[in-house]
């Protein structure tokens, strides 16, 4: 697993307003194939004191997909056959459990320079 470290990275703008930062990027082969994890801190998805239900936060992924994973994949030149868009409330190490956080992931198959939705 290849990482990269994002900390410190200005909030991105998402559809549901949202402050959203970028974490980390992963390449993780453990799948059997290459996967592209984008993981990005989401405060306002918590589920305590949150405002963001995974209704609203879902375009938000969409939107990252399209807007900040393919754009970085581009200029990287990776070509992973899954890319994984996670938001959580807090950072979190991968693979981490922790039952107070509140974490929603989208995958995604790259078809045609566009990200397609794939379902858990």
């Amino acid at each position: 697993m290849c990482t990269s470290a994002a900390a410190g990275s200005e909030p991105v703008a998402v559809p549901s307003g949202q402050p959203v930062t970028l974490s980390e990027v992963l390449l993780d082969d453990a799948p059997g194939q290459t996967w592209a994890r984008f993981r990005f801190v989401a405060p306002e998805i918590a589920r305590e004191t949150g405002t963001v239900s995974y209704e609203a936060a879902a375009p938000d992924m969409d939107h990252l997909c399209k807007t900040l994973v393919l754009p970085y994949l581009a200029e990287h030149g990776l070509e992973p056959a899954r890319v994984v868009i996670s938001l959580s409330d807090r950072v979190l190490p991968f693979g981490a459990q922790d039952p107070a956080a509140t974490q929603f992931f989208e995958a995604y198959r790259l078809e045609n320079a566009s990200c397609m939705w794939e379902a858990f």
